[in-house]
């Protein structure tokens, strides 16, 4: 449980900076850059990463699976990993190729812009994090790439001035990217060799990727596709909205996503090993505490989310408020299905289950999108995520219900609701009495967060929660 926790606080510093320091950027860019040239930046974006999707094709999964479950063999560490990356680096350069012709070709607006945001495409050729992931070396992405992620920060404040720095905001943004995923190349001989594989070593790979893409590609549509269509739909403007209510909500959602990275590989190492106990155990543990951050982040969000957007990006993106609000109450749904997810579907290899499961919730967030963008705009790509993550989490539990489907699953995270509910009252009564100030809101903060962990800290003490118990014994000593 050791190197679960260290490699969780790894992966998740790594994660979340990947959000929080864009995050801490956005009230300088959004006063800089205003919402119009923002949502030019997200919507090109958007595009970029559909062709860096198609580079990755799955194999953030299912390299980092395959990865841990043959690294305690070198020879068959060395082969998997060198079939991978022959498949992962040819598909890549064609994907690269198509992209260049996207740009020049068929785009017919923003051209520098689109042709900067290569380098996001590019940046997918060289990103090899799924091979440290299986190998549960988190400490070894995380510390080159959050210098590089600091270091991107500082060049914005540094060299984005006005309206006219866009391009070179994207180039920063991109060009940060790309060397944050190269270097982590210089350690890698360390660890494994690359050996010539044999053509049905790297084909016998295509299809688990080509399974896991497609889900893959059915998230996006929740996560980029939205944006497309409200860019083409409604206007940047909207986009702008969308991206930064998007980010609020990206900060607790990765937390959550860094816990299923952390267990995937040893979810995975385990069931390879015959040990389904103690995958079960970790499994049980993950429900309750990670549906306990998600929930009560999830109200903590909704509370202060009015007064979070002004203050934080300026009156003009006032309307930010309602759609974190919106897109807050998704946090849950997005966490359970995670769990399920990461900890059973994919180490058991039962990726159909995985894959209709985001199929449903593609199709159900795009046909939304047409109905509701036209008339509510960025509300109505919330409401739709809001209802796609729903289906998606309803699906996953019906499918695994004779597996995973207990009560003490259910019981372990249900009562959290409780003191989310009156935290969240409670904080959104006193935003009302107070003047929205940088300070009024950090009070709020911390008084959402002292009213539920005292509300989690007497639950759990009357529940005689083991690792509550084992950190009392601890202090006591």
């Amino acid at each position: 449980m050791a190197s679960v926790k260290k490699n969780f606080l790894y992966q998740m510093v790594y994660e979340v900076l990947i959000i929080l320091l864009p995050l801490i950027t956005s009230p300088y860019i959004s006063r800089v850059l205003g919402a119009e040239l923002l949502g030019v930046y997200s919507y090109s974006y958007s595009i970029a990463y559909y062709f860096q999707l198609v580079c990755m094709l799955g194999i953030k999964y299912h390299g980092a699976r395959t990865i841990a479950a043959v690294r305690n063999d070198k020879e068959k560490l060395n082969r998997a990993f060198s079939s991978l990356l022959t498949l992962h680096v040819t598909l890549s350069l064609v994907i690269i190729l198509l992209y260049f012709i996207y740009a020049i070709f068929i785009n017919n607006e923003n051209t520098t812009i689109v042709l900067i945001q290569s380098l996001n495409v590019i940046a997918a050729l060289f990103d090899i994090n799924w091979f440290f992931f299986g190998m549960e070396k988190f400490k070894v992405t995380v510390t080159r790439n959050s210098i590089i992620k600091i270091l991107t920060v500082v060049c914005i404040f540094i060299f984005v001035r006005n309206k006219n720095d866009l391009w070179i905001y994207t180039l920063i943004m991109s060009l940060g990217m790309a060397i944050s995923q190269s270097v982590v190349w210089t350690i890698l001989p360390k660890y494994v060799k690359f050996v010539k594989p044999h053509k049905d070593e790297i084909l016998a790979h295509l299809k688990p990727l080509l399974v896991l893409f497609v889900p893959i590609l059915a998230v996006s549509i929740f996560k980029y596709m939205d944006k497309i269509m409200l860019g083409i739909l409604s206007t940047k403007t909207e986009v702008g909205f969308y991206e930064n209510a998007e980010k609020a909500i990206n900060i607790p959602s990765t937390v959550i996503l860094a816990f299923g990275t952390v267990m995937l590989p040893k979810i995975s190492n385990l069931n390879a090993l015959g040990l389904s106990k103690k995958s079960d155990y970790y499994t049980s543990a993950s429900f309750k505490y990670i549906l306990c951050l998600a929930i009560g982040m999830s109200f903590g969000l909704f509370a202060v989310a009015d007064n979070f957007s002004v203050l934080f990006w300026g009156d003009e993106f006032e309307n930010c408020g309602m759609l974190i609000r919106i897109l807050s109450i998704s946090i849950p749904f997005t966490a359970y299905a995670n769990i399920v997810r990461t900890q059973y579907l994919m180490p058991m290899k039962k990726d159909n289950i995985y894959l209709i499961s985001m199929l449903i919730g593609a199709v159900i967030n795009f046909s939304l999108n047409m109905i509701l963008v036209s008339y509510w705009k960025s509300m109505g790509v919330s409401i739709a995520t809001l209802v796609s993550e729903f289906a998606v989490m309803v699906y996953q539990m019906f499918a695994v219900r004779k597996d995973m489907w207990s009560l003490k699953y259910i019981k372990s995270f249900i009562f959290f609701y409780i003191p989310a509910t009156i935290m969240a009252l409670v904080v959104m009564e006193i935003s009302m009495l107070l003047p929205v100030t940088i300070l009024n809101l950090c009070l709020e903060i911390v008084l959402g967060i002292v009213l539920y962990g005292i509300g989690v800290f007497v639950y759990l003490y009357l529940q005689k929660d083991e690792m509550l118990m084992r950190y009392l014994k601890k202090l006591q000593k």
